[in-house]
Order: structure tokens, then C-alpha cells, then sequence
């Protein structure tokens, strides 16, 4: 059975390559996802921008975003093709541009349409395949919708339901606005697995620390942290004691220095920009003494044209020494 108990979620535009190697050296074990990706573009694009990814990042899994079972098949070959520990559909984004593509939530009006893509995907490929959904879209009643969904996916092989505990309103709401204002329904979700209790359940949506998180896991098989995760990524450095159970270490704050230096200057090296790299971890050290100047280092200096890594190592000499992380 799909084991991944807690996962970091697929945010468009924040979690690209550079932000889930600095994740993954935090924690080990959490699942880590791309953003979406459409698959049109997996199939016809620059594969190695949009797919590449460090080793370093597994287990890490991609989502795949479109409604066209032959493209979604194609792709999700080509994702297992270059390593990734998961192929997900998104069944869940709000955006105007996945509305006009007929993808992302809107697929929660058509499940059967829904089902044949997971079929066409698991047929395609050996790694799981899973789905990342709402409760429900406009004035669907998230009981009917949310079932019809599972029943589909289900039946046609997927191997993990991870649903964001709100509806998303395609009509009247921003992408932004669809994150908070529609009221999160976690029974929907607990019940959901309750009528599927050999089937992995994950869910979704504004759990903000680990102990939310593990109060949850007495519901649900996983739990899936989205802007907590990123916006105060510390918290990760205590989640694989904290959910995966295991001995609780003390944060090295000068090996994950340098660890993320020699991975910004190869990328400098290569062309790219410091800050691509430091936009990721402006939270990490939220609530410490010092951590106002580290959020302002980060933001502006290492956008500066030419920032190298002493930028990124003055940085943390302004966070006070043996500060711990708010790993709560």
C-alpha cells in the first residue's frame, strides 16, 4: 500500500527544484512534489528545464496536470522515465488557465472523464499513480462529488487519494481567495476514508504544525502541509521524528549551510542567480532572534546582481547561535 505519510504539497511557483533540495535537507522522509506540470508541455517542451531534478531531492513525485488520457499517459511515462517516485494528477487547481485547459478542478464535474486518465496513466507506468483533488467545485455537495470521484479513481487502479479539505469555487474566487475562503471540511475527508478503509486517504489543506498534522493521522493515511511548509519551513526538521517516529536529532544548522552553499554556487556556475535559491528559504528560521535581517538578507541582497554565497553565509551568522527551530 501507498505508504508516504506526510507530504509537502505541489505550489505553482514555489515548489520548483532548488526549493525541494533545500525541503529534503530538512527532512528525509517527507514526500516532496513538483509543481504542476500541463502535459502538453511534459511531451513537447524542454524536458530537462521542466523535469530535471537533483538526486538528492527523492523520493519526489510530479504532477501532471491535463484531462486528455493518451497526453496524461505519455507523460506520466516520460516522468517515470526520468526517476520520479510518483506521477499525480492534479484534480484540484483553480487557476483561470486550468479552468481554460478544462483541467484541474473542473475534473471534479467529470469523474468518469477523471477515471479513464488514471486507467490510461497506470497502464502507462510501474510507479504509483495518485490523484490530488477538492471536496468539490461550486454547488456540488462535497458527500456526492467527493464519492463519485473516489469510487472512479479508484476502480481504475489509483494508488492514493490526497484531497484538499475544501471546495474551490471556479466562478467569483481568485486561485489565492480559493486557498482561504471557502471553509475547510476535515470530516469530509476523515469520512471519505472511513468508507474506503483499504485505501490510502491523504489530506489537505491549512494544517499548520506537526501536531495538527499528527492529530489528523488518527483519520487519515497521510497529511499534506502546503504554505506551513514553505512559508515556515523549519517545521520540517522535526517531522521525521515527529511523524515518521524516528530518534529526534538536533539541528545542524552549519552543515545545512554548507550544504546549500555548494549547491548555490553550482548553480551560479552554471549561469543561474543566488536568489532563485534564496527566495525558498527566507522562513527557515521564523520567530528566532535575528530573523527579521536573515528574511531581509535573503529577499534583497541576494537578488543583487552578482550575489554569491557569502551573501547566504552572512545571512545566517546574524541568526543567534544554538536559537532552535520552530519545529513544532
Amino acid at each position: 500500500m501507498f505508504s508516504n505519510r506526510l507530504a509537502v504539497a505541489p505550489m505553482m511557483d514555489w515548489t520548483d527544484r532548488h526549493c525541494r533540495f533545500f525541503h529534503r535537507q530538512l527532512t528525509r522522509r517527507a514526500l516532496l512534489y513538483t509543481e504542476m506540470v500541463v502535459a502538453d508541455a511534459v511531451i513537447h517542451g524542454a524536458r530537462d528545464r521542466l523535469l530535471g531534478f537533483d538526486a538528492a531531492e527523492h523520493p519526489v513525485a510530479l504532477q501532471i496536470g491535463g484531462s486528455d488520457p493518451a497526453k496524461l499517459a505519455q507523460a506520466a511515462s516520460i516522468g517515470e522515465a526520468f526517476g520520479y517516485h510518483e506521477i499525480n494528477l492534479n484534480v484540484g487547481c483553480p487557476s483561470d488557465r486550468v479552468q481554460s485547459g478544462t483541467f484541474g478542478a473542473c475534473l471534479m464535474k467529470t469523474p468518469a472523464l477523471v477515471a479513464d486518465c488514471v486507467g490510461a496513466m497506470k497502464e502507462a507506468v510501474a510507479v504509483p499513480v495518485t490523484v490530488k483533488c477538492r471536496i468539490g467545485v461550486d454547488d456540488q455537495d462535497p458527500e456526492i462529488a467527493l464519492d463519485a470521484l473516489a469510487d472512479g479513481v479508484f476502480s481504475a487502479g489509483a494508488d492514493a487519494l490526497w484531497v484538499h479539505a475544501r471546495k474551490a469555487w471556479l466562478e467569483g474566487l481568485s486561485p489565492k481567495e480559493n486557498r482561504d475562503i471557502p471553509p475547510l471540511d476535515y470530516g469530509r475527508v476523515h469520512r471519505l476514508k472511513q468508507r474506503h478503509p483499504s485505501r490510502f486517504i491523504g489530506l489537505n489543506g491549512g494544517v499548520r504544525t506537526l501536531a495538527e498534522a499528527g492529530a489528523h493521522l488518527a483519520h487519515v493515511d497521510g497529511v499534506m502541509l502546503g504554505r506551513a511548509a514553505y512559508q515556515t519551513p523549519g517545521l520540517l526538521a522535526g517531522a521525521d521524528a515527529a511523524i515518521y517516529g524516528e530518534p529526534a536529532g538536533q539541528f545542524d544548522r552549519n552543515a545545512l549551510l554548507e550544504t546549500m552553499c555548494v549547491y548555490a554556487g553550482r548553480h551560479i556556475a552554471a549561469g543561474g542567480k543566488l536568489g532563485h535559491i534564496t527566495r525558498h528559504m527566507v522562513g527557515l528560521f521564523h520567530g528566532l532572534p535575528g530573523a527579521r535581517r536573515f528574511r531581509q538578507m535573503l529577499s534583497v541582497d541576494a537578488a543583487r546582481p552578482g550575489a554569491g554565497t557569502d551573501v547566504l553565509r552572512e545571512a545566517f551568522s546574524v541568526v543567534e547561535d544554538g536559537a532552535e527551530l520552530q519545529a513544532a
